[in-house]
């Protein structure tokens, strides 16, 4: 690659690091309509947008998310602060796992702590989240360079610098999607194992309630023989 390549790269990933993100506090208290939604969203999501017009998010979005069981329903056509917390997740989540994934995921999370008096509540996970991640963008950034180096080292047995340039860049590329394949790969597996655990807790469960309705139909069966 080229200096104008790895120049680049390095604004790419200062533009990483001031990325805009939807931090706890930035969430507003009172409940929003669907509008003031999409704008609240839009607002502190802009920078990662790939085209100028790309949506961040849709009315149709939003009504896509609540019937496929993504996104509770509002109340009253308002949305609380935890609805945007879930949407903030189910944006990210998006661009690399199916719907059905993203369901198996989330569905446990907003069962157990959205809009209950659960502890930890959802505004305290989303906190921690936000801060375990914030924590990773200086690691991500190293790993991005050092993988820019290890392709910057390839292909230079070939002559043509124009050839070279490319296959370097591709080299990159290529670094790169291995590096979100595999963490796909290993994200979908843990799903999977997470959801295979669910069922089999639910088999048993139904599995010991039909059991004690046999005991408790035997005990009724005694009871009318007497």
């Amino acid at each position: 690659m080229n200096d104008d390549n790895k120049a680049f790269i390095n604004a790419l990933l200062k533009k990483l690091v001031k990325l805009n993100y939807i931090k706890p506090n930035d969430v507003p208290n009172i409940n929003l309509y669907m509008d003031q939604v999409t704008t609240f969203m839009d607002e502190h999501l802009s920078d990662v947008k790939r085209h100028e017009d790309d949506k961040i998010l849709t009315k149709t979005m939003i009504n896509n998310y609540t019937k496929n069981n993504l996104l509770p329903a509002p109340v009253k056509k308002k949305y609380s602060k935890e609805h945007i917390y879930i949407l903030t997740f189910i944006y990210y989540f998006k661009n690399i796992l199916f719907i059905s994934d993203i369901q198996k995921i989330l569905n446990p999370l907003t069962d157990k702590f959205f809009d209950t008096d659960s502890k930890p509540d959802l505004e305290t996970i989303y906190n921690e989240i936000y801060l375990l991640e914030k924590t990773q963008i200086d690691y991500l950034s190293k790993d991005v360079i050092k993988k820019s180096e290890i392709a910057n080292d390839s292909f230079k047995d070939v002559e043509d610098e124009d050839e070279r340039e490319f296959l370097q860049l591709f080299s990159l590329v290529c670094l790169l999607s291995f590096d979100v394949y595999m963490k796909k790969n290993i994200i979908e597996n843990l799903i999977d194992d997470f959801n295979a655990k669910q069922e089999s807790k639910k088999k048993k469960a139904v599995k010991a309630e039909k059991k004690e309705a046999k005991k408790e139909a035997k005990k009724e069966s005694k009871k009318e023989s007497k």
